[in-house]
């Protein structure tokens, strides 16, 4: 099994355990509630007709679901949702009929790294902690290039991605190789953004440094990232 096999099986196993046992909205997870800056530029889309919405790596819906009950109570439009574990699409299925927004999401089984985007598709389009995931950097400058060609005018990107990750044992204090597909430095990541991007109108550029704890192999491990929130207006 080599490097990107074996952060995506430890990915899969963390996330079914995670959906499996954590419920959507509910305290005690991250899934408790959606991003808010993904949720609060919603309302720049308040005069669009028909507005259609791209989240890659949705997850069970965290984000999807939120956006999907705003389209269905102020506009017509769609969600597209795009993942490629089974137990989040199957759990997202589940949540869309309870929050009664089946007929807004249109899910996807697909790794995003390979998920083609057509020129001028969408309005918003979301990737939160999604994009470190692909198997390459050459990927990840691919898909982010094909976000912005996907991005019809005045429409917006809303990226959180994770940077300059570390993992360290809470046991022993022994720092271990981070179990992230892309691991670069903040500034390489912003500069990244940035060459993509130029010419659009940054709404939101910010660095947050934060550190969380996870379960892995049963050990604790704590988890230091600096994310990046990128949000930006074509």
């Amino acid at each position: 099994m080599n490097r990107i096999e074996k952060i995506r099986n430890e990915e899969k196993i963390y996330h079914d355990f995670c959906y499996e046992n954590y419920k959507l909205f509910e305290e005690g997870s991250w899934l408790f509630k959606p991003v808010k800056t993904v949720i609060d530029f919603l309302p720049l889309f308040d005069n669009s007709m028909n507005l259609k919405v791209l989240d890659l790596g949705c997850g069970v819906g965290r984000n999807s679901i939120p956006i999907a009950e705003a389209i269905k109570k102020q506009r017509n439009g769609k969600i597209v949702c795009v993942d490629l574990l089974d137990s989040a699409l199957n759990k997202l299925k589940l949540y869309s009929k309870e929050f009664k927004v089946e007929d807004v999401i249109q899910s996807v089984k697909a790794d995003i790294g390979n998920y083609e985007i057509k020129p001028n598709e969408f309005d918003y389009i979301v990737a939160v902690s999604s994009l470190e995931h692909v198997d390459s950097e050459e990927t990840f400058e691919k898909v982010i290039s094909y976000m912005a060609k996907g991005t019809k005018n005045k429409g917006i990107n809303c990226i959180i991605v994770n940077s300059e990750v570390e993992e360290i044992d809470v046991e022993t204090s022994r720092k271990l190789e981070a179990q992230m597909e892309i691991n670069l430095s903040t500034e390489s990541m912003m500069n990244k953004l940035s060459n993509i991007y130029v010419g659009w109108e940054v709404l939101t550029k910010l660095v947050k440094p934060l550190e969380y704890k996870i379960t892995r192999d049963g050990k604790q491990i704590l988890l230091k990232t600096n994310a990046i929130t990128y949000v930006v207006r074509k």
